[in-house]
C-alpha cells in the first residue's frame, strides 16, 4: 500500500488524528513532514510571488520536504465546513496551487469539502477519496466511522486535559517527529505576579515553534498560565463569535473571533492575538477584536502580526512590555480590591 505524506501546516493542527486515522483503516502508511526550519521556509517562499501570505509558504516548503519520504501527499480544498460560511481562498486553491507550482513532490491526493453543495455531497468526496485505497463499501464506511472517532477523542482530551494540539498529537503519536526541542531557560524573565494569558489565532500561526519565535514556549517559561481556542468549550467559542460579529461568516472563526470574545471578558489577565501578514479574513477578525477590546472591562489586549521577515527581538520585547503592564495592572487591583475591602471593615 502506498505512503500517505501529510504537511505539518496550515490544517495539520486541526485534522491530523482523523486523517491519520482514515488512511491507516484503509491499510495505507503515513508519514509527517519534519517541524519548520529556516531552510523549509525558505524553499517554499522561493516558489511562490511575494504577495503570498507565510502559511501558504509555510505549507509548499512542508510539501517540498515530503518528496522522497511519501508516494501521496494529501492536500485537501476545503471550501465550507458550515451552509453559508466561507474559507479563506487559500484553502479552496489549495491542491491547484501545490500541483501548478511544485514539481518536486509526491502525487497530490486531495478532496474537495464544500457542505453548501450538499451532505451527500461530502459523503461522495469522502468515498472517491477512500476508493483509491480499498473498494469495499463496509471497509470505506468502519474507515470514515474510526476517523469521526478519532477526531471527537482528539477534541476531548485538548479540552479535558488543557493540552495544547502539538501536545496532544504528542500523547496520542509518540512516532509523530516531534516539535522542534530548544533551551527553555535562555528564555529569562522575573515574573513576579501570577498571570494567565490567552493566546488565540490560527494553530498554524501560534503552534508553529519557527514562524512565531516560539511565543507559547516563552510565555510558559517565563512562568505564565497560556490557555488557548482548543481549551475553550464549543458553547464558549459559539457564544464568543456572536459577542464580537454577530454571526459566522469565516471557516475557523471560532479559533481568533470566538476565543478572544471567549477570553475577552474574563478567566484570563491578557489576550494576545497572532495573525498573519497579507491576510484578508484575518485582518477583518483583527480589527474587530480590536474594537471589542476598548469596550470597558474588556481584558487588556496584544495583536501581533507575523510575517517571514518578523524579528524575534521586536516581538519578545513587545511581550516583555505586555507582561509588565498586565503584571502592574494585576497588582494595581489586588491593592484597591485591598482597600475597599478595609474600609468596608
Amino acid at each position: 500500500m502506498p505512503v500517505v505524506g501529510i504537511p505539518r501546516a496550515l490544517l495539520y493542527y486541526q485534522y491530523y488524528p482523523m486523517w491519520r486515522t482514515f488512511f491507516e483503516a484503509l491499510g495505507a502508511g503515513v508519514v509527517v513532514s519534519p517541524p519548520t526550519t529556516k531552510g523549509l521556509l525558505a524553499s517554499g517562499s522561493a516558489k511562490l510571488v511575494s504577495e503570498t501570505c507565510l502559511p501558504t509558504k509555510t505549507y509548499c516548503g512542508h510539501v517540498l520536504a515530503l518528496h522522497g519520504h511519501a508516494d501521496l501527499v494529501f492536500v485537501p480544498a476545503i471550501r465550507s465546513l458550515e451552509e453559508q460560511v466561507y474559507n479563506c481562498s487559500k484553502f479552496l486553491g489549495l491542491p491547484d496551487l501545490v500541483q501548478a507550482t511544485l514539481s518536486e513532490r509526491p502525487e497530490v491526493l486531495t478532496i474537495d469539502i464544500d457542505v453548501n453543495l450538499g451532505r451527500g455531497s461530502v459523503l461522495h468526496q469522502l468515498t472517491k477519496l477512500g476508493t483509491r485505497f480499498s473498494k469495499n463499501p463496509l471497509r470505506l464506511k468502519r474507515a470514515c466511522d474510526a476517523a469521526l472517532a478519532a477526531d471527537t477523542a482528539y477534541k476531548q482530551l485538548m479540552l479535558r486535559e488543557r493540552l495544547t494540539p502539538p501536545e496532544a498529537i504528542a500523547r496520542t503519536y509518540p512516532d509523530v517527529p516531534p516539535e522542534l526541542e530548544i533551551d527553555s531557560s535562555r528564555f529569562k524573565y522575573d515574573l513576579r505576579t501570577p498571570l494567565t494569558v490567552a493566546v488565540v489565532g490560527h494553530p498554524y500561526n501560534i503552534y508553529d515553534g519557527y514562524i512565531t519565535h516560539n511565543l507559547l514556549r516563552r510565555l510558559r517559561a517565563w512562568g505564565l498560565t497560556v490557555v488557548t481556542a482548543e481549551m475553550a468549550s464549543e458553547e464558549g467559542l459559539d457564544a464568543g463569535t456572536l459577542a464580537l460579529a454577530g454571526h459566522h461568516y469565516w471557516t475557523y472563526e471560532d479559533e481568533v473571533i470566538g476565543a478572544a470574545g471567549h477570553y475577552m471578558n474574563g478567566g484570563v489577565d491578557g489576550v494576545i492575538g497572532v495573525v498573519s501578514f497579507a491576510c484578508g479574513p484575518d485582518s477583518v477578525m483583527l480589527s474587530q477584536i480590536q474594537r471589542a477590546a476598548k469596550l470597558p472591562g474588556a481584558r487588556p489586549w496584544l495583536g501581533i502580526t507575523i510575517d517571514e521577515h518578523t524579528g524575534e527581538a521586536g516581538l519578545v520585547t513587545r511581550l516583555e512590555a505586555f507582561v509588565d503592564m498586565l503584571a502592574r495592572r494585576k497588582r494595581g487591583l489586588g491593592r484597591a480590591a485591598a482597600a475597599m475591602r478595609q474600609g468596608d471593615n
